[in-house]
C-alpha cells in the first residue's frame, strides 16, 4: 500500500471520528449544558444535536424530570418547649438546566440543607398543638418559603409533605391520659345533660298530669254545680206548686210537703256512716196519714174528671 492510500484512510478516520464527536443524541428527560473552552455556550434539548468537535463539549447531563428527596428524621424544639421528632419528603424539578448546572454547587444537597433549616425555622415557632393538628399549613409555608429561596438555581419546588411528628414517649403518654380524661369529662358532662333533660320531661310531665287534673276537676265542679242548680230549680218548682196547693186550702199537699221531708231526713240519718242501727219512736199516724195525703193528690191529679162516663 502506497503512502498517499494511507494519508486517505487517516484523513477518513478522523472525518469519522469528527462527525461522531459533534453528533449528540439527547434522551428524553435530560438536557445538556455545552461548554466552548469552559464557558457555557448553549443547551441541548432532547433528541439529535450537533456541537463543534473538539472546541464544544458537554458540560453537565442535567435531569428535567421531577425528582424526590428524602428529608431524614431531626429534632425540632416547638414554642412551648416540647421536643418532636421530624422527617420529610421534597418534590422539585429544574427548569432551566445551565442555572441548575452553575448557579450552585451540589444541587440535591443544596435542597436538602434548605428543607431542613426550614423545617426547624417553620415549626420551631409553633405549639405542639398545632405541629400535630395543622400540618397543611405546615406544608404551604415550607413549599413558600423553600420554593422562593431556589427559584435563582433554575428548579421550581413542587410539594414539601412532613412525614411524621413524633412526640418523645413520655408526652405521648400524657397527651393519652390527657385525651382519656377529656373523653370521661365529655361523658359524665352527656350523662348530666341527660339526667337534666330526663328530670325536665319528668317536672313537664307532672306540669301537664296537674293541669289536665285541674282542668278535670274544674268540669266536674262545674257539671255538679249544673247539676245542683237545676235539682234547686226542680225544687223551687216543685215548693211553688205546694206553695199554690197549700195557698188554695188543699190539705193533700200539706202532708206531702211534710211526709217529702220527713222521708228524707230519715234517708240522711240511714246513710250516715257511722249509723249502723237506728232506734228511735216513730209516730206511724203521721206517716200514714202523710201517705193518705199523697194518695189524695195522686186521685186529683190522675182521676176521672167531673162529668166523665162512670
Amino acid at each position: 500500500m502506497s503512502g498517499f492510500a494511507i494519508f486517505v484512510l487517516v484523513l477518513l478516520g478522523l472525518a469519522i471520528l469528527l462527525v461522531a464527536m459533534g453528533v449528540k443524541s439527547v434522551p428524553q428527560g435530560l438536557e445538556y449544558t455545552v461548554e466552548r473552552f469552559g464557558a457555557y455556550t448553549r443547551t441541548l434539548k432532547p433528541g439529535l444535536n450537533l456541537i463543534v468537535p473538539i472546541i464544544d463539549r458537554v458540560g453537565a447531563k442535567v435531569s428535567m424530570m421531577e425528582s424526590v428527596l428524602d428529608v431524614p428524621s431531626q429534632e425540632i424544639i416547638s414554642r412551648d418547649n416540647a421536643m418532636v421528632t421530624v422527617d420529610a419528603v421534597v418534590f422539585f424539578q429544574a427548569l432551566d438546566a445551565a442555572k441548575a448546572t452553575y448557579e450552585v454547587n451540589n444541587l440535591t444537597n443544596a435542597v436538602l440543607n434548605l428543607a431542613m433549616t426550614n423545617i426547624r425555622t417553620v415549626m420551631g415557632s409553633m405549639d405542639l398543638d398545632e405541629l400535630l393538628s395543622q400540618r397543611d399549613r405546615i406544608n404551604a409555608q415550607l413549599l413558600n418559603v423553600i420554593d422562593h429561596a431556589t427559584a435563582p438555581w433554575g428548579i421550581k419546588v413542587t410539594r414539601i409533605e412532613i412525614k411524621d411528628v413524633a412526640p418523645p414517649k413520655d408526652l405521648v403518654e400524657s397527651m393519652g391520659r390527657q385525651m382519656k380524661a377529656e373523653r370521661d369529662k365529655r361523658a359524665s358532662i352527656l350523662e348530666a345533660e341527660g339526667l337534666r333533660q330526663a328530670e325536665i320531661l319528668k317536672a313537664e310531665g307532672q306540669k301537664q298530669a296537674q293541669i289536665l287534673s285541674a282542668e278535670g276537676r274544674r268540669e266536674a265542679a262545674f257539671r255538679d254545680a249544673e247539676a245542683r242548680e237545676r235539682s234547686a230549680q226542680a225544687e223551687a218548682a216543685a215548693t211553688q206548686v205546694v206553695s199554690e196547693a197549700i195557698s188554695k186550702g188543699s190539705i193533700q199537699a200539706i202532708n206531702y210537703f211534710v211526709a217529702q221531708k220527713y222521708v228524707d231526713a230519715l234517708q240522711r240519718i240511714a246513710a250516715a256512716p257511722n249509723q249502723k242501727v237506728i232506734l228511735m219512736p216513730l209516730e206511724a199516724s203521721s206517716v200514714i196519714g202523710s201517705i193518705a195525703g199523697i194518695s189524695e193528690i195522686a186521685r186529683e191529679a190522675f182521676g176521672p174528671k167531673p162529668g166523665a162516663a162512670k
